[in-house]
């Protein structure tokens, strides 16, 4: 029998395999092949936000879904146009553009390449 952690969508499980063997009829003379043992501890806490200046703007860009920020065509200060890419978020194999709601500047920017987030997340905020 061996013990594995596997990871699956941010959550760990510690599982047992054990190896089974069959007879010559091809019927299974053991076990099941996994068994769950039990949850790992939760996942780390979420990272502080990147690049902040001055105070947190009035519109908030939020993730539509959960994912892992890939590209950030941002930075605070910079002067954005309604359907402008503000993010890239990977979700599901593919990469999704997220566009900012309005003309505007970027206030915050609360992610960076390789966060992970889930839907509702805020990734920038704008005035």
């Amino acid at each position: 029998m061996k013990n594995y952690r596997i990871t699956v969508n941010g959550v760990a499980y510690d599982v047992s395999v054990e190896e089974i063997q069959t007879d010559q009829m091809g019927t299974a003379t053991a076990a099941p092949l996994v068994s769950p043992v039990a949850p790992a501890p939760a996942a780390p806490a979420k990272k502080a936000p990147v690049a902040a200046s001055g105070s947190a703007g009035s519109v908030e860009v939020k993730a539509p879904m959960p994912g892992k920020i890939v590209d950030v065509k941002v930075k605070p200060g910079d002067t954005v146009k309604k359907g402008d890419v503000a993010a890239v978020l990977e979700a599901m194999k593919m990469e999704n553009e997220i566009g900012v709601p309005q003309d505007g500047t970027i206030a915050t920017v609360e992610v960076s390449v390789g966060d992970a987030v889930e839907g509702g997340d805020i990734l920038i905020t704008m005035e």
